[in-house]
């Protein structure tokens, strides 16, 4: 089995910075791409950044130059540094990985319970 846990969500001001921590443990034999997505209540799911196992990043237009996506291969970790943070960054906060365990031959994606960020002004 293969678990995802996210921490360093909490309260920030309008113009504050957040770090956000996702680490994947369990029967892990590789992980390939992994990423962050957000949900604000009565809204959809959308992706906020993504990154490659080889490290290329990818993010939504609405928080390029403000977020930034990295990761950790020997950790099995993938961060999100946050700045510059706005009221509409408001949302829980889920990591993404595409894992292959040792009892698979093929890449599944696994999600995290989601950590809240609010953003006050």
């Amino acid at each position: 089995q293969v678990q995802l846990v996210e921490s360093g969500g909490g309260l920030v001001q309008v113009g504050g910075s957040l770090r956000l921590s996702c680490v994947a443990s369990g029967s892990i034999f590789s992980i390939g791409a992994m990423g962050w997505y957000r949900q604000a209540p009565g809204k959809q799911r959308e992706l906020v950044a993504t990154i490659t196992s080889g490290g290329s990043p990818n993010y939504a237009d609405s928080v390029k130059g403000r977020f930034t996506i990295s990761r950790d291969n020997g950790k099995n970790t993938v961060y999100l540094q946050m700045a510059s943070l706005k009221p509409g960054d408001t949302a829980a906060y889920y990591c993404s990985a595409d894992v292959m365990s040792h009892y698979s031959s093929s890449f599944k994606d696994y999600w995290g319970q989601g950590t809240q960020v609010t953003v006050s002004s």
